[in-house]
């Protein structure tokens, strides 16, 4: 892992290296997965190279960029604030887990830095696949859209497969259709109703069933 700084022309090679080769950004060099979410507002990315931040801060006229790694050890990161810091662009930290039920806490952080952004915004994850599609259903909801919006924010277009443990992201938002969709603000339900542990431990046993049989109803729970 990358854990120097960019202060000299060897530590920036040395991020660069470790970027391209261990955070895997030699395949994001030329594919972006980036996508609007809100048109003007929001939009999504796998994490971006200097040149690309570079490049939509000033077509999108970005404000701020959400990073949904959270802050890493690793050479894409370091570059990417560097990069924010010399553009003075904010780069705001915000976790969330990809093969995790969603934890409520970090919901409803997100949800408050949501409140606070102020202009266009950029977010990302590594591929842009999972924790950015959880995020992108997120702001669905949060803009007063339905959960069947939210899911195409997960999809195999972003490299996001429902089938595999990544699918507890799909089945998060399909348990807010079910309980609560049309009944309960999305937030209210995040805040007063929405059961983490439940979840994991339903779609576990969900997807236990599903590799022992496939065709089973109990496996298609979640579908």
């Amino acid at each position: 892992m990358f854990k120097g700084t960019l202060t000299s022309p060897q530590k920036r090679l040395h991020a660069w290296y470790d970027s391209l080769f261990h955070d895997h950004a030699i395949f994001r060099l030329a594919w972006t997965n980036l996508t609007p979410v809100v048109a003007g507002k929001i939009w999504r990315c796998n994490h971006p190279t200097p040149a690309r931040l570079r490049h939509l801060h000033k077509k999108l006229h970005l404000e701020s960029v959400i990073n949904l790694r959270g802050h890493r050890q690793c050479g894409s990161d370091a570059l990417a604030r560097h990069t924010c810091q010399s553009l003075n662009l904010p780069y705001i930290d915000m976790a969330f887990e990809s093969r995790n039920a969603p934890h409520k806490d970090r919901i409803l952080r997100f949800y408050d830095i949501y409140q606070k952004l102020d202009g266009p915004t950029l977010i990302h994850c590594k591929s842009g696949a999972d924790r950015t599609g959880l995020a992108s259903g997120l702001i669905i909801l949060f803009e007063g859209g339905c959960t069947q919006e939210a899911l195409k924010q997960l999809h195999w277009r972003f490299l996001h497969f429902k089938r595999s443990r990544t699918g507890v992201l799909d089945a998060f938002f399909l348990l807010y259709r079910q309980e609560a969709e049309g009944k309960i603000p999305f937030i209210d339900w995040v805040r007063s109703h929405y059961d983490e542990d439940g979840l994991r431990t339903a779609f576990r046993k969900d997807r236990a069933t599903t590799l022992l049989n496939p065709l089973s109803a109990d496996a298609r729970k979640f579908d």
